[in-house]
């Protein structure tokens, strides 16, 4: 039988947060046997911890968010895809604010740094759940259907589909989670031209830049708002009548968003809270149809 696993030792990184454009530090700590992924907040009295798991999650509008009823941490998945794509079940993430850093907007800095302190196997046995049978989620209103069949190990397969012809429907397969360092952690976020102005009215993405996300602009506006939103973005203005991706670095893959996509349905299904045994496709994933299939197979669990 497998055995559970934790990191050697612990590790720091630090950056400004995607939302709240504070900066931040988040410690990654070894965890004993049976204590999943918890997140405990250094900057308030007491240090709360909020345990990892579905039913915690309060918000998924640009991220998901955990809470414990009075604390919140949010910009968790990215973290989290690393942890349990690398087959890690037991973590104490350590955090002195209400998000973890953005980092490069990917999951590649989580990879090196759990690889370069290392894993060990502890006594314990991993508590797999084997998926006994088909069961999908799907969301009318979104389009979305994700769906898990039963399988001898973790894989997913996800596909993205944008609504317009200005940036083709993408694709994206995980199959063998050793693979996740080289194929899947490197892919950052994304974010549409056309949300960032409500992003911001609402307050979020205050620490969004082009180092950290890629913008698509897909669908043409006049060029007056186009203006105010470079302006909001601090980047050079550019032509409304011009389409396609907005990016100081290359893509890192022509279907880069796609493999966003898989990163953040790991994470956002690392709330299950044990390691699955099944094949996920998600046709048009986000954040709230993960979790709503995250919730779903702890129900079947419980």
């Amino acid at each position: 039988m497998a055995k559970q696993r934790t990191i050697k030792d612990s590790f720091t990184l630090s950056g400004k947060g995607l939302h709240t454009g504070l900066n931040l530090t988040v410690e990654f700590c070894p965890a004993p046997e049976n204590h999943g992924y918890k997140i405990q907040r250094t900057d308030i009295e007491g240090y709360p911890i909020i345990e990892a798991l579905a039913e915690n999650v309060t918000e998924t509008q640009r991220g998901t968010v955990l809470s414990n009823g009075t604390e919140r941490v949010s910009t968790v998945e990215h973290g989290f895809s690393a942890l349990y794509a690398l087959g890690i079940d037991n973590c104490l993430m350590k955090v002195n604010g209400p998000e973890f850093p953005i980092l490069e907007g990917s999951a590649k800095l989580y990879v090196e740094n759990i690889q370069r302190v290392g894993i060990i196997e502890q006594d314990a046995e991993k508590d797999y759940w084997v998926v006994p049978e088909p069961m999908e989620y799907r969301d009318e209103k979104s389009g979305s259907v994700l769906k898990i069949v039963p399988a001898d190990k973790f894989a997913v397969s996800a596909l993205v589909s944008f609504d317009q012809s200005a940036i083709s429907d993408q694709h994206a397969d995980l199959m063998d989670m050793n693979d996740f360092a080289t194929e899947i952690a490197p892919s950052r976020t994304f974010v549409f031209v056309r949300d960032i102005e409500p992003l911001l009215a609402a307050g979020l993405i205050k620490g969004g830049d082009l180092d950290n996300s890629i913008v698509l602009y897909e669908r043409e506006m006049p060029q007056d708002r186009y203006d105010r939103i470079a302006d909001a973005m601090n980047i050079p203005r550019m032509d409304a009548k011009k389409l396609g991706y907005i990016n100081h670095r290359p893509l890192v893959w022509d279907n880069e968003p796609a493999r966003h996509k898989l990163l953040d349905i790991i994470g956002d299904l690392s709330l299950v809270g044990r390691p699955i045994k099944g094949y996920v496709t998600a046709y048009r994933p986000g954040h709230r149809v993960n979790n709503q299939l995250a919730r779903m197979l702890r129900e079947k669990i419980k």
